[in-house]
Parts: C-alpha cells; structure tokens; sequence
C-alpha cells in the first residue's frame, strides 16, 4: 500500500485504465506520459474540481460525499461492487498504529448448524481472510482431499488453529488445488476480488496484511492481478473440477456471507439436478461416508474447530 492508503491506490489504478477515447475525450495525438486519463480529466468527468479530485486521490480529503463518490465511481465507470467498494474505503477510519493482535475467528451456532444441515453436499466454512474455519466430509473430499484433516503432523491440517488451511493460499500456492480447477485464472481472480473487499473493510487487520504480503511475494501471479485492484463480489460463479477421484465435474460455488459481510461464510458446492456432475457428487459424498472402504481419509465425524 501506498503512503496515501487504500482508497488512493484504488482511485490511481482505475484511473489508469481508462483512456480518453473510452470517455470520449479528444487528444489530437498529443504524447502522454502517464497510461490512462489525467487527473483534470477525471474531475472533469465527475463535474468537481481538479484540486479536490487531487486531494481525495491523495487521501487528504476524507468526509466526500455519496454525491460525489458516486460522480466519481460513474466518470471511473466502476460497476456496482466497486462503486460500494469505492464507499467503504472512502469511509474507512485512517489507519492506526499497530494494536492488539485479531481475535480468533470461531464457528459460530448459526453457522455449525447450517453446515449441519447441509451434510451430503460439499461445504466448507471460511473466515474473512479465507481460513477453513470447519468442513464437512464431502467438502474436504471435493476442495482439499489431498490434505489430512485429523492428522496433527499435517502442515495443512485444520485440526490446529494456526496451521488451518487457507483457501487462498491453496489456490496460488498448492499444485493440486491449481490443478483442480479447470479455469484456473477465473477461480484466481475471485479469490484476489474477495481479498480486496475485504482489505477494504478491515485496512488494519495484520494477519490479513500479512496473508496479502506472502502471497505477493511467492506468486507472481497474485501479485500481477492484486496490483490490478479489480474486486469482485463472487457469491455464485460455475467452475469445472477435475478430480482425482470421480473425474471432471462442474459445481456452483455458492457463498452464504454473514449479514454484516465479515465472516465467517458458509460455502457449498452444488451441480444441476440428474447431471452427471451431480452423480460425481454423489459418488465423492458415498466415498467419504463413514465406514467407506474408499473413502480417502480417515475421520468419522463432521470436523469443526
């Protein structure tokens, strides 16, 4: 991050992207340094002054109004996630010094039971900074069967609060997850979508800080489509799998957010009704039924943490 925070990086990285023939802006041919529109341009564009447009970019305005934010967010062109995006981190309190370390992100009632009602379809449930919070049976099998869930000399496993599997870190740092998903570079970009609203909601969080600065460091990958500051809301999306045990399948992902949006979610995997995904579905949740010959992992209870 910048020295002028979050909203100043996001404000500068859209602004790049758009070039003034996008907006219908003339140059007759004129050299330009910079990629993008200038800030003139986009203040222009937001009917404000250039001046202030430079201080909100530069973080020295911080009481915008929704009027405006929302000028700004049209003339940018943001759809309706980064538009809210925008707001949040317009609203964001400025960053403090360091403080007390984040609690714990625990299963809560509400949450226990729904992945209890859910047993026989894949789910698992994820903290805001995607940590696998707990898993039922089928849904380690189908997202992370690969990974032991009751051994305490796993380095994956969830058994142990501060070894719990990552959801994010799997998907750019682990080769099977990569190889599970057919589109790769689709599951990639929500992932990275996801964390950005997040940082945005929670700019003072370390471990989400630091989560975000490993993954920037060992992938090349995630640090290309973070600077990119694209932030997505993915609570469906289709995805084909393949599978190491029950073959090539496409599931929707669903996302069941708490209501305020901040952990921990509920995230199951469904296919089309009679498909023959859903009868891999029913195959991967009979395999890792209790007492299964070929189920690929021991464990006989629904695993929460």
């Amino acid at each position: 991050m910048n020295k002028h925070g979050h909203l100043a990086e996001f404000l500068q990285a859209r602004r790049s992207r758009l070039r003034p023939e996008d907006v219908g802006l003339r140059t007759y041919g004129e050299r330009r340094r910079v990629p993008g529109l200038r800030r003139e341009e986009l203040a222009m564009l937001a009917g404000i002054s250039a001046p202030y447009y430079t201080r909100l970019e530069q973080g020295q305005s911080r009481n915008a109004s929704r009027e405006v934010l929302d000028a700004v967010a049209s003339a940018l062109r943001l759809d309706d996630s980064e538009r809210a995006h925008l707001h949040t981190l317009a609203s964001a309190p400025r960053r403090r010094g360091p403080g007390a370390r984040p609690r714990p992100e625990r299963l809560t009632p509400a949450t226990r039971a729904l992945l209890a009602a859910v047993d026989g379809t894949p789910a698992v449930v994820i903290g805001r900074r995607s940590d696998v919070l707990a898993w039922n049976r089928p849904g380690h099998g189908l997202f992370a069967g690969h990974l032991d869930p009751d051994s305490p000399d796993d380095p994956g496993s969830a058994a142990d609060p501060g070894r719990r599997p990552n959801m994010a870190r799997l998907v750019f740092l682990d080769a099977h997850t990569r190889d599970l998903y057919i589109d790769w570079p689709a599951k990639a970009r929500a992932v990275v979508g996801n964390l950005r609203l997040t940082a945005g909601r929670h700019p003072d969080d370390p471990l989400l800080a630091a989560l975000i600065g490993e993954l920037t460091m060992q992938s090349r990958e995630f640090a290309t489509m973070w600077a990119d500051h694209r932030v997505l809301a993915c609570d469906v999306a289709d995805y084909g799998m393949r599978h190491p045990l029950v073959g090539t399948v496409t599931v929707t992902q669903q996302t069941l957010r708490s209501p305020r949006g901040d952990g921990p979610s509920l995230v199951v995997a469904t296919a089309d009704p009679g498909s023959p995904s859903a009868a891999a579905l029913a195959l991967l949740a009979h395999a890792t039924a209790p007492g299964a010959a070929d189920r690929p992992h021991r464990g006989a209870e629904t695993h929460t943490f």
